[in-house]
């Protein structure tokens, strides 16, 4: 069987202003992991398997409207999913059926959001231990104009329209799979 990269993509928590209860803007470890949009998918874009794993939050369980509105998940979808410990099982149960090489991501955050979790709980998805790839940086490496690389304009670059629902994990890491083929890879 031929190595595989496993695309992530997390929603997560999030206000539009202050943090509910505090007086500041929010930050990764404020934020809880909603969503993991997980796809696998061999280095030249095809995809293999993807699965929507919901998270039930637990420091703020309640979802602010704005995070709802943003990405389209309902505090009923959020209050009937497991906890993140056991979607971590869930996940590594599901992700050990498939040989990754690495995991990667559009940016950083989705790294360090999952570091924060690790910090929270004490556990994160086997993956995390993987290599993992900035997408976003391996995909602007060698365009003549990368300033704008939000994933949106880098479908567009290609001639590629967003397909499913934007802020949405499992439809964003969909789309990221799709730029894998204009993506420089060191393998």
């Amino acid at each position: 069987m031929k190595k595989c990269l496993l695309v992530v993509d997390l929603e997560a928590t999030c206000w539009d202003g202050n943090v509910e209860g505090l007086d500041r803007k929010q930050t990764v470890d404020d934020m809880e992991i909603i969503e993991f949009g997980c796809v696998i998918a061999a280095y030249d874009g095809t995809v293999i398997d993807s699965h929507s794993f919901m998270v039930r939050p637990q420091v703020h369980p309640k979802l602010s409207r704005f995070c709802s509105q943003l990405t389209s998940i309902t505090q009923q979808a959020v209050d009937s999913a497991p906890v993140y410990t056991e979607v971590v099982e869930l996940i590594n149960a599901w992700s050990s059926k498939f040989e990754l090489a690495a995991w990667g991501s559009w940016g950083d955050y989705d790294r360090n959001q999952i570091q924060a979790e690790r910090h929270r709980y004490q556990i994160t998805p086997d993956f995390f231990e993987l290599v993992h790839i900035n997408l976003k940086q391996r995909w602007r490496e060698g365009k003549v104009s990368n300033r704008r690389s939000g994933l949106s304009n880098a479908l567009k670059h290609h001639g590629l329209c967003f397909e499913g629902t934007h802020h949405r994990g499992i439809d964003d890491a969909r789309n990221i799979a799709r730029l894998l083929p204009f993506t420089k890879f060191d393998t």
